[in-house]
């Protein structure tokens, strides 16, 4: 193993030495196979599945810390995988789709997925994308020693209680449950509330996707979408989550 892999080994485990678990589903035994060679060789630990249903049997047994997710599959498709999925976890999925219409790719990620990667793909680009992910989906199992501190930031905002440090969400002091990336985007909006952020910055702040990266921006439409559905009273009029017409999106000012 080259002095680079080692490096990116290491940057796959977890605290107290645990490496970080993907699970890679996906009907073409070729991509299975890449994958599962590349990841592990990165310091992963790797599980793979064929079809939908498989899926889902492994994820229970295997727990992954991210899942990658091929769309049409047979059995169940990974709509149907990440629907069951969102109803049990938070864990991060990366949909892989060979779909032609951006819209269809777009319904993966109101389903609950976090990013996508259009087939046909590099290998590269897909473990940026992971290492991303998983970077900023910090385990609440106390993997962030923020977490543990006694600190103060905690943000109140009329019904809504978020606290920074557990990477925790109250509203109206019910726990919300946010996966790790819609999270990441509040905080974002939060840290600088009453500032206007575009969706290329977002993309940049919380995706970490490079300013000239070609992405559909509709990526961030369908978090805040998501975000709103969760925070906001009356979705239609939201007063947290604000349109900053003709830039993006804002939190607004808190005082």
């Amino acid at each position: 193993m080259s002095a680079t892999s080692e490096k990116e080994s290491v940057s796959s485990q977890k605290a107290g030495g645990r490496p970080d678990k993907i699970l890679i589903v996906d009907d073409e035994a070729s991509i299975r196979r890449i994958l599962e060679t590349r990841f592990k060789m990165l310091g992963f630990d790797s599980a793979t599945a064929a079809d939908g249903e498989e899926a889902l049997e492994i994820f229970n047994k295997f727990n992954p810390d991210i899942v990658v997710l091929d769309i049409m599959m047979p059995k169940m498709d990974g709509y149907g995988v990440t629907k069951e999925i969102r109803k049990q976890a938070d864990t991060p999925i990366i949909i892989l789709t060979a779909l032609g219409d951006v819209a269809e790719r777009i319904t993966g990620l109101e389903l609950g997925a976090d990013d996508y990667v259009v087939k046909p793909f590099s290998p590269k680009e897909l473990e940026a994308r992971v290492k991303c992910i998983l970077r900023r989906t910090i385990s609440k199992s106390g993997a962030n020693p923020a977490a543990n501190k006694e600190t103060n930031n905690v943000v109140m905002v009329g019904h809504l209680k978020v606290d920074l440090n557990k990477r925790q969400v109250f509203k109206k002091n019910e726990r919300v449950r946010l996966t790790g990336m819609e999270f990441s985007l509040l905080e974002l909006l939060v840290n600088h509330s009453g500032k206007p952020f575009s969706r290329g910055e977002i993309l940049q702040h919380v995706w970490s996707y490079p300013p000239d990266h070609r992405i559909d921006t509709r990526v961030v439409d369908v978090h805040i979408s998501r975000l709103r559905s969760k925070l906001e009273t009356d979705i239609s009029n939201p007063e947290l989550i604000l349109t900053a017409r003709g830039i993006g999106y804002m939190f607004q000012k808190i005082d």
